[in-house]
């Protein structure tokens, strides 16, 4: 296993594990109240050193290993998180995987560093949860969501118009995910402006996407949107 390190990240000290190897770098980005010692991360991780590629895990603020305070923890704040480990710790292009509001996040990212995301891989990708997983403000938090998340999320949603994302983009989803509809994965394959978008809908699946078949599934994904010379 790759060593813990730490990032210092606007005063929040934050867990990471940097496998180096050849480039792209994939970067994991865990779910909410997630960390990136999930089964998803530890796949994508143990696919990377087979292939020599360098892999990046890390925890939110308030998570996992990292410091901070849960309740604390904003959208905005742990898109900042995942900008400082991409523009500091990254090798060279970046291959993203987002896993539920990893996803969410895993789009901010590729707006803001268009130029070093190679492509992006949804799973159960979750953007604009605090819009549509709930009533409003109140039924967040009666719920069980910080209301700090809640906030920032309604600041940084997507899917009300074209995402200027052009880059590959794959999405894995459950045919029964009960936490992110099914119908936000089709909204979110229109939504992006990206011609190479492809959907791909797990018969019988949840949420967590985490059978070995579903995980064979994400992981020959990635593997087919290496380059030819990787």
């Amino acid at each position: 296993m790759t060593n813990l390190a730490h990032l210092d990240v606007d005063g929040q000290r934050i867990a990471y594990r940097l496998r180096e190897g050849a480039a792209p770098t994939i970067l994991f980005l865990p779910g909410y109240a997630s960390d990136m010692e999930g089964t998803k991360a530890l796949a994508t991780n143990a696919f990377a050193e087979q292939r020599g590629l360098s892999m990046l895990r890390f925890d939110y603020s308030g998570t996992g290993s990292s410091g901070g305070r849960f309740e604390e923890g904003t959208l905005a704040a742990w898109l900042e998180q995942a900008l400082a480990v991409v523009d500091q710790l990254a090798n060279g292009r970046v291959i993203l995987v987002g896993s539920s509001m990893g996803g969410w996040i895993a789009l901010h990212l590729a707006l803001l560093r268009a130029e070093r995301v190679q492509a992006l891989v949804g799973i159960a990708a979750a953007p604009d949860f605090t819009d549509w997983g709930f009533a409003d403000g109140k039924d967040a938090a009666t719920r069980g969501l910080a209301q700090a998340f809640w906030e920032s999320g309604q600041q940084m949603q997507l899917l009300s118009g074209p995402i200027a994302i052009d880059c590959p983009v794959r999405l894995l989803h459950g045919e029964v995910d009960r936490e992110v509809p099914l119908d936000v994965a089709f909204r979110l394959m229109r939504a992006l402006r990206s011609s190479d978008v492809q959907l791909n809908v797990l018969k019988g699946g949840g949420h967590r996407l985490s059978e070995p078949h579903e995980i064979r599934a994400i992981l020959h994904t990635l593997d087919a949107l290496m380059e030819p010379s990787i």
